[in-house]
């Protein structure tokens, strides 16, 4: 008895276009909320619906564990996309109108004036015009390649009487948001797509123009890579990445109210169904918006960035001293994502470290990290970087990062056969005093210094003996010839941690029957994975409470009679993305809880490698507890799901009002006891 994960994507993806409608928040962080669910929605069809395109185009019939056949799940997204890009069509509107009552007007077509177009014709003919490249298309050759995600103008000509076909892609190489005019009161800007549009019969001379239409593909964008040796793996790779432009059309977007032939004709061309079809009121690609930097006189409207805490033991010159008096955790973006990169800044040059080993999945483009790494190997350390070059959509960056890495001498290591590595583990080795001492850092995000600002993760440094020997083996697993592992603190999947969740789950079902106390609290981004759901269900049947925090996916169903009526799940989905995975287990009163870089779906359970590890310093744990507890009482960002699939907003006015966001940016401590009692406050 489950929901079906793509249906439970979509409303996810809602649930951020929604953020949209909060006219709390200044008018361009609605917009980017806008932008948000567009961009989300891109992925959702390169992967997800191109995964059920491949299904019934291999003639795949078997229903998924909600029932869903591939056919019908199909049909089913369609209509639910539809309705969404209705509703956002709708929001867009109310957005446009908000920011022309704030000084900016972005003036489409229709609008324009003699003015106007008068200077949109200069800035055509200079800078545009150029730039600009018609296809004409001859149906007796194959159709021009049209790239993903790329912004086109169909046009039908006549050319001697017989309808025709020509296409103008819309260059990247220049702003598709235009200033027209900067009076003192109102900012005037145009876009791209829209000017050529306006004077497109400048690429056609001689030739009429019966309509034109802008449209834009969504290609599949997924690749299973047959992995080979590694010394070629990364030309593999590569060359896969350059196949993406070429997959299976999957998605049609389209300006509204086209021209039937030039419609009729694009979904000819394409190979597709009208139920692939996606008409779009107003600006199409509203990605655009994460570009836009507003003039000054605007900048009131949107939100002032964040600047994270840094807590005074950050300012300690010696890092290794610091994690020696005790164990230290970080909760970003709350606190500074800069004692990370100290930490190996700070490992790369001191002369008693010996070796450097760690794990990269998704690293930010100028990577303060990466370049630590390759400084500590041309001082003669022994470095050892895993870099997941199969990170989805970030394989290039990867693969630049790794031949540069080569090059400076780390060794570099491209996972285990037929898995994705992605664990988040940093291991320096340090000779101190007759011995040798081992310092970890574990997490539940990326090493990415700039997501970080944005996501929701935390992470813990150790020297416990216990977990550094864990951190060796690890590492060793990873680059030796191993099928197993065996550690005493750290839990690796796919090895032992779909079982030690099972065990876990279980003892509190057990507990339960015996009238001992059995709580569960589990946040993560999803929840997709039947057996786990399987065995929530048992545990529910047996007593125990269940808290779940959701951000994204879940097919559990909450709240059946019999079945879960102890399980209750929520959804936070607000300025920051929530991104850490934490599990909290009652244990009769003594209990444990675990940070992972694992959500609970097969893919991270089964075909990744993973870590989860145990926070056992209690004051640690206590804190985290306190953070769980705050995001349960949220009731401003908070959704909490129902049992026929919807989510209903948990919203509360007046003094007891709730937003776990800005009351943890607002906390004032400088240790964990003071968070705690900080937030015991509130």
């Amino acid at each position: 008895m489950l929901f079906n994960r793509e249906l439970s994507w979509l409303k996810f993806n809602e649930r951020v276009l929604l953020e949209a409608t909060d006219v709390g928040l200044p008018i361009l962080e609605r917009i980017k909320f806008n932008a948000i669910f567009s961009s989300n929605l891109d992925e959702f069809f390169m992967v997800r619906v191109a995964a059920i395109k491949d299904q019934m185009n291999i003639g795949y019939h078997q229903a998924d564990p909600s029932g869903y056949v591939p056919e019908d799940l199909f049909v089913t997204i369609s209509e639910k996309v539809s309705s969404l890009i209705e509703l956002q069509n709708n929001i867009s509107e109310t957005l446009m109108d908000g920011l022309k009552e704030n000084g900016f007007h972005l003036l489409r077509r229709a609008e324009y004036g003699k003015e106007e177009r008068t200077a949109l014709r200069q800035q055509f003919n200079t800078t545009i015009f150029p730039v600009l490249t018609p296809m004409a298309v001859d149906f007796s050759r194959p159709f021009p390649l049209i790239s993903n995600k790329s912004l086109y103008i169909a046009v039908k000509l006549l050319v001697q009487n017989n309808e025709r076909l020509a296409l103008v892609e819309v260059p990247s190489v220049l702003n598709r948001l235009m200033p027209v005019s900067k009076e003192s009161d109102t900012h005037t800007y145009v876009v791209l797509e829209d000017v050529i549009e306006e004077f497109i019969q400048d690429l056609f001379i001689g030739n009429t123009i019966l309509a034109t239409c802008q449209f834009r593909i969504t290609r599949n964008g997924d690749f299973n890579v047959i992995q080979e040796d590694t010394d070629i793996l990364l030309n593999v790779i590569e060359e896969a990445i350059k196949l993406r432009k070429w997959g299976e059309a999957i998605r049609l977007e389209i300006s509204s109210h086209p021209d039937d032939w030039l419609k009729n004709t694009l979904i000819s061309a394409f190979h597709m169904e009208a139920s692939q079809v996606y008409e779009t009121k107003g600006l199409m690609d509203k990605t655009v918006w994460f570009k836009f930097k507003p003039p000054k006189p605007l900048s009131h409207l949107q939100k002032e960035s964040y600047c994270p805490k840094k807590l005074p033991f950050m300012s300690r010159k010696n890092i290794f001293k610091t994690i020696r008096e005790s164990d230290v955790f970080l909760h970003h973006p709350y606190e500074s994502f800069d004692f990370v990169v100290d930490f190996i800044k700070q490992a790369s040059k001191d002369p008693q470290v010996l070796a450097i080993k760690q794990t990269l999945y998704r690293v930010s483009g100028d990577s303060e990290i990466v370049k630590a790494l390759a400084d500590a190997a041309e001082k003669g350390k022994q470095v050892t970087v895993l870099l997941e070059l199969m990170a989805r959509f970030d394989e290039q960056n990867n693969i630049n990062w790794a031949k540069k890495l080569e090059q400076k001498g780390v060794h570099v290591i491209y996972g285990l056969y037929g898995l994705k590595t992605h664990s988040k583990i940093t291991l320096v080795v340090r000779r101190e005093k007759q011995r040798i001492r081992r310092y970890v850092h574990l997490g539940t995000g990326n090493y990415n210094d700039q997501t970080a600002k944005l996501y929701t993760d935390m992470g813990l440094f150790t020297c416990k003996e216990s977990i550094g020997a864990d951190a060796s083996i690890f590492f060793n697993l990873v680059s030796g010839f191993s099928n197993d592992i065996y550690t005493h603190s750290l839990v690796v999947a796919p090895y032992h941690l779909r079982k030690r969740f099972y065990q876990l789950i279980d003892r509190e079902a057990e507990n339960a029957r015996k009238g001992k106390p059995a709580k569960i609290i589990a946040k993560m981004n999803a929840l997709v994975d039947k057996d786990i759901a399987k065995h929530l269900y048992d545990a529910s049947k047996a007593g125990v409470e269940i808290k779940l925090i959701i951000r994204g996916m879940c097919v559990l169903k909450p709240g059946i009679e019999g079945l879960s009526e102890n399980i209750e799940v929520i959804s936070i989905v607000g300025e920051f993305l929530e991104h850490s995975r934490i599990y909290y287990f009652q244990s009769d009163n003594h209990p444990e809880l675990y940070l992972s870089s694992a959500d609970w779906m097969t893919r991270n359970l089964d075909r990744r490698v993973e870590l989860l590890f145990p926070i056992e310093d209690k004051l640690i744990l206590k804190r985290i507890v306190k953070t769980l507890d705050l995001y349960l009482k949220d009731n401003q960002k908070s959704w909490k799901l129902l049992p026929d699939g919807n989510y209903e907003k948990l919203t509360k006015k007046g003094k007891s009002e709730v937003k776990a966001h800005d009351i943890l940016k607002a906390l004032e401590y400088e240790t964990n006891e003071d968070f705690i009692k900080s937030i015991e406050r509130k």
